[in-house]
């Protein structure tokens, strides 16, 4: 997500950070895949209903091809130490991939000490709601939004 981020807002500009945090959102709420919402969301943004289409089918079918091809090989990689090591390499960087993008949606809101507590409130809130009491999405997600609604910044 990070990658999309900067790729789509910053170089291209094709998305506004708000657009690109909006769909990011939405896509969490939705049931099923997040992020084939987030395609559909983005592409439809930018080139309306044919963009949603080649979001979705262009995120999808490189991923169907690529989860067969691994599924397929998996149970003879599983006892190479090798592979299982580039896998161990892979999860790690995509946990950092996740940190990156979670650092560019907050980063605009880091202005002043207000805009510091209220993104480790709910951000830490919202990790807790999931982590320790099993929380969905879309309940934690309408209460931080109810929460940043009236908890405006006035600076």
């Amino acid at each position: 997500m990070a990658a999309l981020q900067r790729e789509l807002v910053e170089h291209k500009r094709w998305l506004t950070r708000e657009d690109f945090g909006l769909a990011y959102s939405l896509a969490r709420i939705t049931p099923g895949t997040n992020i084939i919402a987030f395609c559909a969301a983005t592409g439809a943004r930018m080139l309306g209903l044919w963009g949603a289409l080649a979001g979705v089918l262009g995120e999808t079918i490189p991923s169907a091809v690529l989860a067969v091809l691994i599924t397929l090989g998996f149970e003879s990689w599983a006892r190479n130490p090798i592979i299982m090591a580039a896998i161990a390499g892979t999860v790690a960087a995509v946990t950092g991939m996740m940190w990156a993008s979670v650092w560019l949606l907050v980063r605009p809101y880091l202005r002043n000490a207000i805009g510091v507590l209220r993104v480790v409130l709910l951000s830490g809130g919202a990790f807790l709601a999931a982590w320790k009491l099993g929380l969905t999405p879309v309940p934690v997600i309408l209460a931080a939004a109810a929460i940043g609604f009236f908890w405006k910044d006035e600076a």
